[in-house]
């Protein structure tokens, strides 16, 4: 009995990581258009000026393809593509990107991740909401990956009104 109470205590830690992902995420909307994703661009862009980083900015819709676009001066060439791919994992496992990468980071049963074709692990990557639903996402690349959520979070916020 005892070995069966450690084998279940064992298997519900290593499958921990996963629960975050199994909750039902809210449905889709209709899609952001151009104006929405202009609007959560300009939030996000506000937000890394007032910090001085320069950051590329993406704006997906519900089908994950590219609405807005952004390159601030001087962003590095590599976060172009990050920010599209975190915009684009936002929005097709309907979370923030920081949840598949806290998952990740933990190892386990999280690194089956790793085998996700186009999924980007990484912070900065936000649902845009509108009326409860997801309408797309934003995904912002160019500093460290917490100062890319701190203006993905301001750009998805201006379009949900908050």
């Amino acid at each position: 009995m005892i070995k069966f109470i450690s084998v279940a205590a064992s298997a519900t830690i290593a499958l921990s990581p996963l629960v975050a992902l199994a909750q039902t995420p809210p449905a889709y909307g209709p899609s952001i258009n151009l104006d929405g994703a202009r609007k959560a661009i300009a939030a996000a862009e506000a937000e890394a000026k007032k910090n001085s980083w320069p950051m590329a900015i993406a704006v997906v819709d519900t089908a994950g393809q590219l609405v807005a676009f952004a390159r601030m001066d001087n962003t590095q060439v590599a976060s172009l593509d990050i920010a599209i791919g975190k915009a684009k994992t936002a929005n097709n496992f309907k979370r923030p990107t920081k949840a598949l990468q806290d998952v990740l980071a933990q190892g386990g049963a999280g690194l089956r991740l790793l085998a996700v074709r186009d999924g980007l692990p990484l912070e900065g990557g936000v649902p845009i909401m509108a009326d409860g639903k997801i309408v797309g996402a934003i995904g912002v690349s160019g500093m460290a990956s917490n100062q890319d959520a701190e203006c993905a979070t301001a750009g998805a916020a201006a379009v949900a009104g908050k």
